[in-house]
């Protein structure tokens, strides 16, 4: 029934009451018409500073309100169920390592150093249902991101639950840094995996939706868009203690220290990348990163492309896939190291000597068996010596890889780092000032 439908009854003069509406009409329509203008100039006026319901809105705009409130309710929505959904998938990590801080002055004095505790924490997501978790390699690794000691203790803590669960390391991936860790002690229904998506379709503008613990804050969610799909920066720890220069996801999405090792997922709730570093022109000053709106996150296909081996691993570490051969150019690093180094490194004159071109990889030793061997690559069949260092000479220079410049053995580890078994790339070889091209294919002795 109708609310505002009055109940049958008798029936009213009619003739009287409109004659009396009449005459109050004539009297009162100056005053009605100069409110009604009123109220329009004053809704016009008002109108971008207070909020204005659909029964105030111009009829031609009604349907826009409508269709931008319902466009954020079901953003706010979507963020919300991608949450409840699989935020239980999320975990808090905790580290503890002893260390020994020594004193300068302590052998002065005959003191050995003061044995301290040193903390950390970082986030993870289970991967599978056996309870993998992946995380960052550097929120489980030791000091200056060196391995982790035998000593280091690793604790997990799912949402809702009081207290955490010791976890041992299953693989780990130090040039891309990740890792792969287990729990022990939790049951199978604490166990929640998030799905994996394809960091190979995202597109720019896509909604990123970051979990983590930053600052130790931990089970916190924010929200972003993807900012760049191909943004390439150094990233994991390599030989000579430098990342590796691979492809990352942008996102403005708020990361912050903490967050390392958390997912970064899409509008339907898979995971597309792991949340690794920040820009933050702050940190470089206080030592302490913060969120600038620019945080990095690793793509979930490198991840994905990683999993067996990790899970293979028995805790130890994978390496990023390798053609079998030694760099030739090498110089006197820090505390005695030798560094390899590209050949922009060295005099215009010095090059001009040897017959090098003026940047390039020098390959010193090609190991049997190898996809390099097996594509015909030359070691060098002398050296040199210079002031500092020491160069192969009569070999191949790779100067570059599937179209791009190499002067490093970085370079050619970041065109290699994303590859599987049976892949092939084209390297540009320089072998006594002449270029030629060379296909080198991958196979399993790349990968161990």
């Amino acid at each position: 029934m109708n609310v505002f439908t009055r109940k049958p009854g008798p029936a009213l003069p009619i003739l009287p009451i409109w004659l009396r509406i009449m005459g109050r009409m004539k009297r009162r329509v100056l005053a009605v018409t100069l409110v009604l203008l009123g109220l329009g100039l004053g809704a016009t006026v008002l109108r971008d500073a207070v909020p204005v319901s659909d029964a105030w809105s111009p009829t031609g705009e009604t349907a826009q309100v409508q269709a931008e409130a319902a466009s954020r309710l079901q953003n706010e929505q979507n963020t919300m169920d991608i949450v409840r959904r699989y935020e239980p998938g999320l975990v808090y990590i905790s580290t503890e390592q002893e260390v020994v801080e020594q004193n300068p002055m302590g052998w002065m004095f005959g003191q050995e150093g003061q044995r301290e505790v040193q903390r950390g924490v970082g986030s993870g997501f289970f991967v599978n249902e056996g309870g993998d978790i992946l995380t960052n390699y550097h929120v489980v690794a030791g000091e200056g991101g060196g391995a982790p000691d035998p000593s280091t203790r690793i604790q997990v803590r799912v949402m809702n639950a009081k207290e955490g669960v010791p976890a041992r390391i299953i693989g780990l991936a130090p040039q891309y840094d990740l890792a792969l860790i287990r729990p022990e002690g939790l049951s199978q229904n604490e166990i929640k995996p998030i799905p994996l998506g394809d960091s190979a379709r995202l597109g720019v503008g896509q909604k990123a939706i970051a979990m983590g613990a930053p600052f130790g804050l931990d089970f916190s969610v924010t929200e972003g868009i993807v900012s760049s799909t191909q943004r390439q920066i150094p990233i994991g720890f390599s030989a000579t203690g430098q990342g590796i220069t691979q492809k990352a996801i942008q996102t403005d999405a708020a990361i912050n220290p903490g967050n390392s090792g958390g997912p970064l997922l899409d509008s339907s709730g898979r995971v597309i990348g792991i949340n690794t570093q920040i820009y933050s022109p702050s940190g470089a000053a206080s030592g302490v990163g913060q969120n600038a709106g620019i945080g990095f996150a690793i793509p979930i296909n490198t991840a994905k492309n990683l999993l067996p081996r990790l899970q293979a691993a028995k805790g130890g570490a994978v390496s990023a896939p390798r053609i079998g051969i030694q760099p030739g150019l090498v110089v006197q690093g820090g505390q005695g190291q030798i560094v390899p180094v590209g050949l922009s490194t060295l005099t215009a004159e010095g090059k001009r000597q040897l017959g090098l071109p003026d940047s390039g990889l020098v390959v010193g030793k090609v190991t049997p068996g190898s996809p390099a061997a097996n594509a015909g690559l030359r070691g060098g069949s002398g050296t040199q010596d210079f002031r500092g260092g020491q160069v192969a000479t009569g070999g191949d220079v790779i100067v570059g890889i599937d179209g791009a410049p190499v002067d490093a053995l970085e370079d050619l580890q970041a065109a290699l780092i994303d590859k599987r078994e049976g892949d092939s790339v084209t390297l540009k070889v320089s072998r006594a000032g002449k270029a030629r091209d060379v296909k080198v294919t991958l196979d399993g002795s790349s990968f161990q």
